[in-house]
């Protein structure tokens, strides 16, 4: 398994991604080291000036933004995003993606939804064949859901556990169960994606099909740009 994406490789990238960024926007921000990264590089550009407002998707994130100075917004108070900057732990050459491995899937897929466009920030060891090369599809629950969907997700195939930490269950910043589900390569996400979403208790998966419309990757030194294709 490839290394770690580095810091200077999240610096690069964040440094790379701010380019895409406009005075007056409205910006997504995400979850993760790559994204974290990115927020560190907006507060100094905040700093120097720049005008703009976020939407964050996780309160780790929200916490993070106010510390440096980013003024920030809920989905309430903005109408739309014009642009998400965000992470992924793994993504196939359509640009699809598996998110959540940092726990913020459903919050990440919402302010994702609400965006006109979607950039994501990666190190080359996050760019797989399929999705599920990894063996890995996080998953949020309902919490009186849980051992329904669990029996419902190991009959379908893809046996879950819950996600622990420091002997306790991980919740989400909504409440919620995350578990990880084995997987193989996931031969049509989409298809997958609203399977698994059918069974009562399910909030979301990480799954997310046709929604990045660019990826930035850290490789051997460099950032190159992946775009998704057309049709």
């Amino acid at each position: 398994m490839p290394s770690r994406l580095s810091e200077s490789g999240a610096a690069a990238l964040a440094s790379h991604a701010l380019g895409f960024v406009r005075p007056g926007q409205v910006l997504g921000l995400g979850t993760g080291q790559a994204a974290t990264a990115f927020v560190h590089a907006l507060g100094r550009a905040v700093k120097d000036g720049l005008r703009v407002t976020a939407v964050p998707t996780s309160e780790a994130t929200a916490t993070l933004a106010r510390q440096l100075g980013i003024p920030l917004a809920s989905l309430d108070d903005a109408e739309w995003i014009d642009i998400t900057l965000d992470g992924a732990d793994e993504v196939d050459p359509r640009l699809d993606l598996i998110k959540g491995y940092g726990g913020a899937l459903v919050r990440e897929k919402i302010v994702a939804a609400a965006s006109r466009r979607l950039v994501i920030l990666v190190g080359r060891e996050k760019i797989v064949p399929a999705l599920g090369t990894r063996g890995r599809l996080p998953i949020e629950l309902v919490p009186f859901a849980a051992g329904f969907c669990r029996r419902r997700l190991a009959a379908e195939g893809y046996p879950p556990v819950v996600r622990t930490s420091g002997g306790a269950p991980v919740l989400s910043d909504n409440g919620n169960l995350i578990v990880d589900c084995a997987v193989h390569a996931i031969a049509d996400a989409a298809r997958l994606d609203e399977k698994l979403r059918a069974i009562p208790g399910v909030v979301g998966t990480g799954l997310f099909v046709g929604m990045a419309h660019t990826v930035l990757v850290w490789d051997d030194g460099h950032v190159t740009t992946m775009s998704r294709p057309e049709g």
